[in-house]
């Protein structure tokens, strides 16, 4: 096993994390799906539940696909159609609304 400089496995940090992580995505899922039974309006609960999904993501795509180490840049290349798709909607939102 290889050692860290504090004494420990980096192998049992990496598994403590991964654990961790594991309860937090349990958790998030417990609360999505314990949302809808509480007496809410259905639109908070539908933001709720989209919110934890979010969340759930950026955890599995910071941990699981290796994108911790990755530059700043690929953050801003995968942001940008995003901003664009906002910057267009919010752009057509009038024509859409007044349609007549």
């Amino acid at each position: 096993m290889v050692s860290s400089i504090r004494g420990e496995s980096v192998h049992s940090t990496s598994v403590a994390l991964d654990v961790r992580i594991w309860k937090w995505l349990v958790g998030l899922l417990v609360a999505g799906l314990t949302v809808f039974v509480m007496p809410i309006p259905k639109l908070v609960a539908i933001g709720l539940v989209f919110a934890a999904a979010v969340i759930k993501a950026a955890l599995v795509i910071r941990k699981y696909m290796h994108l911790e180490a990755e530059h700043w840049l690929l953050y801003e290349i995968a942001l940008t159609p995003v901003l664009l798709i906002i910057a267009m909607a919010v752009a057509l939102l009038p024509d859409i609304a007044f349609k007549q």
